[in-house]
């Protein structure tokens, strides 16, 4: 078996465990048996890292059906291969050859030397930033709710905010709390950070380190970590100016808001479709405009190696650059005077091609299956599945059951990558040693 199959089915296998266990009598909160679809939708949902629900978590579920949804969410976030491997670093056994190549694939590392240390460094990250979340929530939580569900609170959202998986206890996700600085803060830095990848944390771990030390030696910061903190700098702030503009005059979202709650909200909403899923305001009573622009945030997504899903930030500054190099004549593409090499490109272009592909494919099948929503709607969810956000404007719960099942398909094959699932269709490519003549071709 490839490993691109062993990752794929690692988290077929982990949806369905988590579906039996969703189904369970104990995990609902009537205490009967769970249906099968949502069982199933919101397994895949958790393990996804997505946040979309066809029911209300925190009155449907019991304590056990939310602590699966969260542990669900966890495994999710960290990857199948880094959970795996995790465990078996806890019991003390040495994994092979083939383990450690399904460890580069699943982190999208250069090299496999240091696999164990890099896994046990991204444990303790999350450990400590979700930790951290835990104990910045306590005080919105626990004055209004007292320490047993107030902890739970806050222990459910922080994990679902570093795993950028979007699922909330409250029936009006975090509407509730979009004039509390204090959550807004903390579940958005949570968001950003989980979202942006564990080099760029070690980066920035490394350079402050060399700072407080006072070392000579100034950090080199790798490509990556420019490309990815820029790019998320860039969105931020479009996102923030862009939905502060637009949603000012829209009485249902911003409009109604004092000026300081509507920059919390529009930072908040800029946050969160990169990809998080949860909202301070009312999603489908936001404007048509508001709502493109939230497609196109969630579709560009997040980093790689971080908890996010999307088409990546790397990919789109890959094909932006590649755009930029064709506008001035140049027959090599680069990024902060550093060559990107042709295989990249093909890569960015493949995920692009891939991503479009699928979203065009799932919104397809479901405006057949369900005819009457909205376009914009249907185009919405799709997105929100495929880019694993998990933002929606209330249509999840409502549409059929066949609606469901390809959401639910197009949640996996976000999650685990298109380019990795065909990998695992088609096995792993194979360069080739033949080479063909170059003929012109018009484009464009």
């Amino acid at each position: 078996m490839t490993v691109a199959r062993t990752i794929c089915l690692g988290f077929m296998a982990v949806i369905a465990v988590g579906t039996i266990l969703l189904m369970m009598p104990f995990s609902t909160s009537n205490g009967t048996w769970n249906n099968l679809i949502v069982a199933l939708f919101t397994s895949t949902s958790a393990v996804c890292v997505t946040g979309l629900s066809v029911v209300d978590p925190g009155t449907y579920f019991s304590f056990w059906g939310q602590f699966f949804i969260a542990l669900l969410a966890q495994i999710g976030g960290l990857g199948y291969m880094t959970t795996t491997t995790f465990l078996i670093l806890l019991i003390g056994r040495r994994f092979d050859m083939r383990q450690k190549i399904a460890i580069q694939q699943a982190l999208d590392r250069p090299g496999m030397s240091g696999s164990a240390q890099v896994i046990r460094s991204i444990i303790a990250t999350t450990l400590i930033f979700e930790i951290t979340g835990v104990f910045l929530l306590l005080p919105a939580f626990v004055p209004e709710y007292g320490w047993s569900k107030g902890l739970w609170l806050a222990i459910f959202h922080s994990i679902n905010a570093w795993n950028n998986a979007g699922f909330s206890l409250f029936k009006d996700n975090l509407i509730g709390y979009q004039s509390s600085f204090l959550v807004v803060f903390t579940i958005t830095t949570l968001i950003i950070f989980g979202g942006i990848g564990y080099q760029v944390i070690l980066e920035i771990y490394l350079w402050l380190r060399d700072r407080i030390l006072k070392k000579t030696q100034n950090q080199i910061f790798s490509l990556d970590f420019k490309v990815a903190t820029s790019t998320t700098l860039i969105l931020l702030f479009l996102g923030v100016v862009a939905f502060f503009c637009i949603e000012i005059r829209n009485p249902e979202t911003f409009g109604s808001l004092n000026l300081r709650d509507q920059i919390l909200v529009a930072w908040f909403q800029s946050v969160t479709p990169r990809t998080a899923g949860f909202n301070t305001i009312d999603i489908g009573k936001m404007t048509t405009a508001g709502l493109f622009i939230t497609i196109a945030l969630m579709f560009l997504g997040a980093s790689p190696g971080g908890t996010g899903g999307g088409m990546k930030t790397t990919t789109l500054r890959v094909l932006t650059s590649c755009t930029k190099a064709i506008l001035q004549g140049k027959e090599e593409v680069l990024l902060y005077d550093r060559k990107i090499a042709i295989s990249l490109i093909l890569k960015a272009v493949g995920v692009l091609v891939g991503s479009v592909a699928t979203v065009i494919l799932a919104t397809i099948l479901i405006s057949l299956t369900d005819p009457t929503l909205d376009f914009i709607q249907i185009l919405f969810e799709v997105v929100s599945a495929f880019a694993t956000v998990g933002l929606s404007t209330g249509i999840t719960a409502s549409i059929s059951t066949a609606a469901k099942l390809i959401l639910i398909v197009t949640m996996y094959v976000g999650r685990v990558g298109v380019l990795l699932l065909m990998s695992a269709v088609l096995g792993d490519p194979r360069p080739t040693r033949i080479h063909y003549p170059e003929e012109n071709l018009l484009v464009g």
